[in-house]
């Protein structure tokens, strides 16, 4: 049974910011919440809502130009431009209730305003409010102008954290309220984003306008028996409720209809999508006894249970005459290699091709490398295509493939830029596998697929996802979990400290002495934004810890270096000399997080580990102790609160799937994968780490409607398919790209 609103707890879900890492919502998000097509039937005042914003009650054109800087460029936009928070001026405190640290608002009559100027050109606006017994004082420094805002004798209400300083209250930057002869505001008071030039007041006044005026245009796009199941406001009602809610009680109803609308009209793109797959040819590739067992002698051991698992599911899609699309998350050393190569020997088996995407040379040599080892044994014919083939080789490749003698194709993005230019012919392409999918653009990842008619479809990831992300990233896929390890991989990971540091060190340069490999991780580069990194004081820079590390520290071991600058040949040098053991101290970037595989590297130092999320951690974890001997990692940080609950997390941690949620949970979505890159939709109100039950119910929901209405053709879902199409386009084309 739906919860009804009221069993959800307001003060989690009272501000309205843009969830952490999320898009920034520039643009016609608003399509979420209303139709604004004026080729559908709909009320003639309708189109309205797309008309210029200079065109709503008390906006103009001069105002519109500053609305026009926070994406606000229709009536429409306005009426969807959201607070970001709201000033609670239902409980309204006296300075005598005042305590230390805790946010309230305070009602009162300013009684002094005064500017002071110091010598070094800094100075501090101080406003005395009396609430008619005691004082408050606001503090605002380095903001002279807003000293011609207040006036003696006006009415005002200053809403902050209060502080005790010298026996007096005061309240550093509190946002304040004017009411002067007017009654004193009640409610909760809306703040909205602004920029330079808007205020607070004046937004207030144009958005509570517009929605007088135009909020009854609106059109109900949410079925009536959905509305009553979930209690949910009608949207005339949530639209004026949002912008001046009574309470928050109120105000809780209302963002949950905002937010139900949001995600059910993206879980039900996601629904339309997956049956529209499972109405796609592709060529049917059954398992038999007989294939399974010739697989699997090629394998020198025995697949682990969890492999065996997965690689019968991905069987059982790829039997079927449609595309199998399902996304394949590994744990850091789970063999999600092995189960690859299992699913292209099944396609291979009945005569087709498979094509394989990675994100760097330096990985699409490694898995080359390893199928050729592999299936040393068999006939199969496997070719790489990375880009610094020559312009002959890529010819002279291009026409293998097109005459069918190539099987496995391994490649980089150059895959897709064949496919593009239409130069690359695979006329039995049977499956397609993006390793590292989240390493890749939408694009790019779609114009691989669509080399062949209706392939069988594979993404795999190292980084494991948490299920909200996945049910928005990847919603229209099935999707597996391989968990475990197998061999028993035994990685130590430390917190280093300056005091142990030294200890790290001589540690470190004694198993190099023992004839292991170490990697030393750094966040950046040095001088510029570079590796998703952005230089900052007290980090240091691979520049600075190579010229530590050979000049002090290690000068006694053959050190190299690897970062995002280099040029692909520089890389694959580096990780050759690497890899051959001909350097014994790798010095990198990030760059070295996904898929290298070096067996004799045991020992890893990681600096400025604050700069890593804990997926990102766990990737560079996993690059030691892959081969007979153990691993040891030490990441060295700041000495924050956060930071030290994030790395207590990390060491004693050694699960990718829960360090996957503990890295939601701590840094948002945005910040674990990238929204701008991985087609995260720009939520305008709902947030992935707050509504994780809206979004469970929302897809239930989505997925029943599709199945008794595939088309949404009945009258009574004309509306939710025209929100649909216009948020997500004709093809939505979703979650099997990305």
């Amino acid at each position: 049974m739906p919860k009804s609103p009221e069993n959800n707890s307001p003060s989690s879900h009272v501000t309205l910011t843009r969830p952490v890492g999320s898009v920034p919502c520039r643009g016609k998000v608003y399509n979420a919440f209303m139709d604004r097509n004026s080729s559908d039937p709909s009320p003639n005042d309708a189109k309205l809502l797309s008309m210029p914003v200079h065109e709503a009650p008390g906006v103009g054109r001069s105002r519109a130009q500053l609305l026009n800087k926070l994406g606000i460029d229709t009536v429409a936009d306005l009426l969807f431009h959201f607070p970001r928070d709201y000033e609670d001026l239902t409980k309204l405190s006296k300075v005598c209730q005042l305590e230390q640290g805790k946010k309230v608002s305070v009602a009162g009559t300013i009684r002094e305003v005064e500017l002071r100027e110091f010598g070094d050109g800094r100075n501090m606006l101080g406003v005395l409010l009396h609430d008619g017994v005691d004082y408050l004082r606001g503090v605002w420094f380095n903001q002279p102008f807003l000293k011609n805002r207040f006036r003696a004798d006006q009415g005002c209400i200053f809403s902050g954290v209060p502080k005790k300083r010298g026996g007096r209250w005061e309240m550093s930057h509190p946002q304040f309220v004017f009411h002067d002869d007017e009654p004193q505001p009640e409610g909760m008071l809306p703040v909205y984003p602004l920029t330079e030039g808007l205020a607070q007041r004046p937004m207030r006044v144009m958005v509570a306008a517009t929605v007088e005026r135009f909020g009854s245009v609106l059109e109900e796009a949410i079925p009536d028996g959905l509305l009553e199941r979930f209690e949910l406001m009608a949207v005339e009602e949530a639209l004026s409720v949002i912008h001046q809610p009574r309470d928050r009680e109120q105000l809780v109803r209302a963002r949950r209809r905002f937010v139900f609308q949001e995600l059910f009209i993206m879980q039900l793109a996601l629904a339309r999508r997956r049956h529209m797959l499972a109405v796609e040819n592709a060529p049917p590739l059954p398992i038999s006894a007989k294939i399974r067992a010739r697989i699997l002698r090629l394998f020198p051991f025995d697949l682990t249970p969890f492999q065996v698992e997965v690689c019968e599911e991905i069987a059982a899609d790829m039997a079927m005459d449609r595309p199998m699309n399902r996304l394949l998350q590994g744990d850091v050393g789970s063999g999600k290699t092995v189960v690859a190569a299992f699913a292209m020997l099944l396609c291979v088996a009945h005569g087709y091709q498979a094509a394989m995407m990675a994100p760097t040379e330096v990985l699409v040599r490694q898995h080359a490398r390893s199928l050729r080892q592999l299936l040393h044994h068999s006939t199969v014919r496997i070719e790489t295509m990375i880009g610094a083939d020559t312009p002959s080789q890529r010819d002279a490749l291009l026409k293998r493939i097109a005459a069918g003698e190539v099987d496995l194709l391994v490649g980089t993005q150059a895959l897709a830029h064949a496919a593009e230019s239409g130069k690359m012919d695979m006329q039995r392409l049977g499956l397609v596998i993006i390793d590292e999918q989240h390493k890749f653009g939408v694009r790019q990842r779609a114009l691989l697929k669509q080399t062949g008619a209706a392939p069988h479809y594979l993404v795999m990831t190292a980084t494991p996802i948490p299920r909200t992300m996945t049910m928005t990233l990847f919603g229209d896929l099935s999707v597996s979990q391989l968990q475990g390890a197998p061999t028993q991989r035994r990685i130590h990971t430390y917190k280093g400290t300056s005091e142990t540091r030294s200890r790290w060190w001589e540690f470190f340069a004694k198993k190099l002495r023992e004839g292991r490999q170490g990697y030393v991780i750094v966040p950046v580069v040095g001088g510029s934004e570079t590796d998703g990194a952005v230089v900052v004081d007290g980090v240091r820079s691979l520049e600075e810890v190579i010229e530590e590390l050979a000049c002090q520290t290690l000068e006694e071991f053959r050190i190299d270096l690897m970062h995002g600058r280099m040029t692909s040949r520089e890389k694959d040098e580096a990780m050759l000399r690497f890899s051959s053991g001909e350097t014994q101290v790798l010095v990198a970037t990030s760059i070295v997080e996904v898929g290298i595989d070096v067996p004799n590297a045991t020992v890893m130092t990681i600096e400025s580990s604050d700069r890593f999320g804990l997926a990102q951690l766990h990737q560079l974890r996993g690059r030691v102790g892959r081969g007979a001997h153990p691993g040891y990692v030490c990441v060295f940080s700041d000495d924050s609160v956060v930071t030290s609950e994030r790395l207590d997390i990390f060491c004693r941690t050694s699960d990718g799937f829960v360090l996957a949620e503990e890295d939601f949970r701590l840094r948002g979505p945005g910040a674990m994968l990238g929204t701008k890159q991985h087609g995260l939709p720009p939520f305008r109100i709902a947030s992935l780490l707050d509504d994780h039950q809206t979004l469970e119910e929302a897809r239930s929901e989505a997925e029943t409607l599709i199945q008794g209405d595939p088309d949404l053709k009945s009258t009574e879902h004309a509306k939710l398919a025209r929100l649909m199409k216009a948020q997500y386009g004709e093809s939505l084309d979703l979650g099997d790209v990305g």
